[in-house]
């Protein structure tokens, strides 16, 4: 039987993937691939930076390294596997690959929509309230905000890869997607899935409108505050680092609410794969890019670090 239930009922999926073997798809796939090698390299150095350099021990910037954990966990859990199929040119998912698949994804979606929410937080007591941020932002309320994050989104990403799996699959094997996302694959399922559609928009609500309604709030109390500012300089540095912070945001929000909370009959796949790519592998190249590359600290602790290979290697 494996590790499921109803494998004994399809012996997996055929992803149909975003790209055919045309020369446009082809440049398309490398322009992918070069996205996908930016947010590993830019996610990876951003972890390293933040553990190794004293002056970024931070709350937020903690914060940004458990984003980009998340990140580069997402990416490798989708464009491998993509890039395989379309090169091997086989399209084939195992059952149990696409729970697995399905588990990791929205677990790390999850987590990251509340962790970006939370950010907004962090923000909003750091601009609001300086002389109390030491206080309200401790290390233990930095873990439990972490952790809250983390363990939110794996719940939401084990109901859902449970149900999904639970479902019978005996009409077609033909995933129109180039990942297994819930929404493609409760179209192939032969049982009533209204329930499991009820289910899957209440988590959503949770998971994606609750932390937005938090971002929303706290960077409305920011501006006012960045208003009320006396000097020039800190009102501009202010409004570049919420600016920035509400770019990455709005894209991976707004990519996420598409696919999730639109009304069954106004979906299209081609919409829904386009989509996907957006929070998929454009959000992760983006945010190591938008929250650390403009910000002095990190620059510095990369010239730093840049320096100190620059000696080792002269010895």
């Amino acid at each position: 039987m494996g590790m499921w239930p109803n494998a004994s009922s399809v012996d997996g999926f055929i992803l149909l993937g975003i790209f055919s073997q045309s020369q446009t798809d082809l440049v398309l796939f490398s322009a992918v691939m070069v996205v996908f090698t930016v947010a590993l390299c830019g996610n990876v150095l951003l972890i390293l930076l933040i553990y190794t350099d004293s002056r970024l021990h931070t709350p937020m910037y903690f914060f940004l390294s458990q984003l980009s954990l998340m990140d580069l966990m997402l990416v490798c859990n989708i464009v491998p596997k993509m890039a395989a199929n379309f090169l091997s040119g086989r399209k084939s998912i195992s059952f149990a690959g696409c729970g697995i698949q399905i588990g990791f994804f929205v677990s790390l979606v999850g987590s990251e929509g509340l962790l970006l929410g939370l950010m907004a937080y962090d923000r909003y007591v750091a601009i609001s309230h300086p002389l109390h941020y030491p206080i309200l932002m401790s290390q233990r309320v930095c873990l439990q905000i972490a952790g809250s994050s983390w363990a939110f989104g794996i719940l939401d990403g084990i109901i859902q890869m449970v149900a999904a799996m639970s479902l019978p699959y005996c009409g077609s094997r033909y995933v129109d997607h180039f990942f297994c996302e819930v929404p493609a694959l409760l179209k192939l399922a032969c049982a009533d899935t209204s329930l499991f559609d009820t289910l899957l928009f209440a988590c959503c609500v949770f998971m994606l409108l609750l932390p937005f309604s938090i971002i929303v709030a706290s960077y409305a109390r920011i501006l006012g505050a960045v208003l009320r500012m006396h000097s020039a300089q800190s009102r501009k540095k202010a409004l570049a680092t919420c600016s920035s912070h509400l770019t990455a945001v709005s894209l991976f929000y707004g990519a996420a609410m598409f696919i999730y909370l639109r009304p069954r009959r106004y979906r299209a796949p081609s919409h829904d794969k386009i989509v996907s790519i957006f929070y998929t592998v454009l959000t992760p190249m983006l945010n190591p890019l938008i929250y650390s590359l403009r910000n002095r600290e990190v620059m510095g602790a990369l010239r730093k670090g840049l320096d100190r290979c620059k000696i080792g290697s002269k010895h």
